[in-house]
């Protein structure tokens, strides 16, 4: 069945997600003609390799700890912490801990 995204106007809680972190997949609460907003899950010691967006794009780290990797260097993200990259930078994702972060993208049209 097809994950359903966010409709415009409704709320959705996007607070820690604790105990339930480790049976809750990756998914995309929003996608819209311009912007995309995903709840990353990411356990410890896991990754999401090298790999660049198309857009600019805005992470918020909501549990845990990860560290975002950039050709400008490593940046730590706890909880509450909020990281913007421009389009195009490459950039990794690993997990300290269990952790999960809400992942803003802007889309744009081809």
């Amino acid at each position: 069945m097809a994950q359903q995204h966010l409709a415009s106007g409704c709320p959705t809680p996007v607070l820690p997600l604790g105990a339930a972190l480790k049976n809750t997949p990756t998914h995309a609460l929003l996608k819209a003609q311009q912007l995309e907003v995903i709840r990353i899950v990411l356990l410890a010691g896991k990754t999401m390799r090298e790999h660049q967006a198309p857009g600019e794009m805005t992470l918020l780290c909501v549990e845990g700890h990860l560290e975002l990797s950039t050709p400008q260097g490593t940046r730590a993200l706890k909880p509450g912490d909020l990281l913007h990259l421009d389009a195009q930078v490459p950039h990794a994702l690993r997990a300290l801990e269990d952790s999960s972060a809400l992942l803003t993208l802007v889309l744009h049209k081809v």
